[in-house]
């Protein structure tokens, strides 16, 4: 990851509404939200959600689906992995047994396509 890209994630995740946004679509899987599932999870009204998640998803934290009449938001689990592993890339001068024990691999649920 550049270091670019690890500033555009990070700071698109600096804002409290915008952090607690990705942890439940972190929390939510694989199949991840419907947008008004998040927005009644984070209790924040639609337009500053629809903000918040166009910063999230121009950072690549997110991605999301339409379904029908519904826009379905997911984590990017692959980006944020690759966040994290920036993050400790040379965590305790290299020595193996410190830093994240695994990347985030989330089981298959539902049916994403």
């Amino acid at each position: 990851m550049k270091n670019d890209t690890a500033v555009s994630a990070l700071n698109a995740l600096s804002h409290e509404s915008r952090l607690a946004a990705f942890r439940a679509l972190v929390q939510a899987g694989p199949d991840g939200l419907a947008v008004g599932e998040l927005r009644e999870q984070i209790d924040i009204p639609p337009a500053t959600l629809t903000a918040h998640l166009n910063v999230l998803r121009t950072a690549g934290l997110v991605d999301d689906e339409r379904e029908g009449r519904v826009i379905r938001v997911r984590a990017n689990y692959k980006h944020m992995n690759a966040l994290i592993a920036y993050l400790t890339e040379n965590c305790c001068a290299g020595a193996a047994d410190c830093g994240p024990d695994a990347s985030c691999k989330p089981k298959k649920t539902g049916a994403r396509k």
